[in-house]
């Protein structure tokens, strides 16, 4: 199947590590020139290196840039200067920042502030300003990668399930107000996938239930009706299809990908 990416370009937040390492290698396959952001040069240019197989001239395809999302003016300073050194984005996959998973009991107001501006701000700040341009362009896509704690709450994810729940209202009502322009914007919404933020919410899990890291993962994984973890790998052939050709009728659409943990038609 053609996906049609050969020759989009494509801007992966988040890009340095995960699935939005994962994402940018599925773009890069698939011939799409691809630039990340991240907070971490460092990582940007680990990530960048651990590319070189997706394809031969993978080193010419890939940009990378630093920046923290979570300052607006920052956003909008790190997207002129990629547009401008490679041209309009045609994808935007955003799969930056993430609330640190808490127990109820260890929440303040702080805790519920550092998680909006951890993931849902994050997203807006890039989300806003090229949704427009993508709009005056005629066309793009969008594809935030969110998660399965913002339609479930968990006591040991209330504040970044709140995040993510707000992301996916605003990414339905921008999907409105844009298709009548050509944007589509969908969200994909992981269930545990095996990146290293897994293990920060294991030892969450370890704190609230009590016992080890190592028995929080084996009740995580008895607990999925597939048996296993996602890898990132699988949520990425996901995105690249949502931000594909073969989806220009998809827009508004929340995928859930928790390996039918939640049976819900909701």
């Amino acid at each position: 199947m053609d996906l049609e990416l050969a020759g989009r370009h494509v801007l992966v937040t988040g890009g340095s590590k995960g699935i939005g390492l994962a994402c940018a290698r599925g773009f890069l396959r698939e011939g799409a020139r691809v630039s990340l952001v991240a907070r971490n040069e460092a990582a940007l240019a680990e990530a960048a290196l651990s590319l070189a197989d997706a394809r031969p001239d993978a080193a010419l395809q890939v940009a990378t840039f630093s920046a923290d999302l979570s300052d607006p003016l920052a956003a909008v300073a790190v997207l002129d200067r990629i547009e401008q050194a490679h041209g309009p984005v045609d994808v935007l996959v955003n799969a930056a920042g993430a609330a640190r998973r808490t127990p109820a009991d260890e929440l303040d107001a702080a805790r519920w502030h550092a998680a909006m501006q951890a993931k849902y701000f994050t997203y807006i700040h890039m989300i806003d300003p090229l949704v427009k341009r993508m709009a005056a362009r005629g066309g793009g896509a969008i594809v935030n990668v969110v998660g399965a704690g913002g339609k479930v709450a968990s006591p040991i994810h209330l504040a970044g399930g709140a995040a993510n729940a707000a992301l996916m209202l605003a990414s339905a009502g921008l999907a409105n107000a844009y298709a009548r322009r050509g944007v589509r914007v969908n969200v994909v919404n992981p269930g545990l996938t095996a990146t290293e933020r897994l293990q920060e919410g294991l030892a969450a899990e370890a704190r609230h239930r009590g016992g080890t890291v190592e028995e929080a993962l084996a009740r995580a994984a008895e607990r999925l009706p597939l048996g296993r973890i996602a890898e990132p790998e699988e949520i990425a052939d996901a995105v690249l299809f949502l931000a594909s050709a073969r989806a220009s009728y998809v827009t508004g659409a929340v995928l859930s990908m928790d390996g039918a943990a939640v049976p819900t038609v909701v």
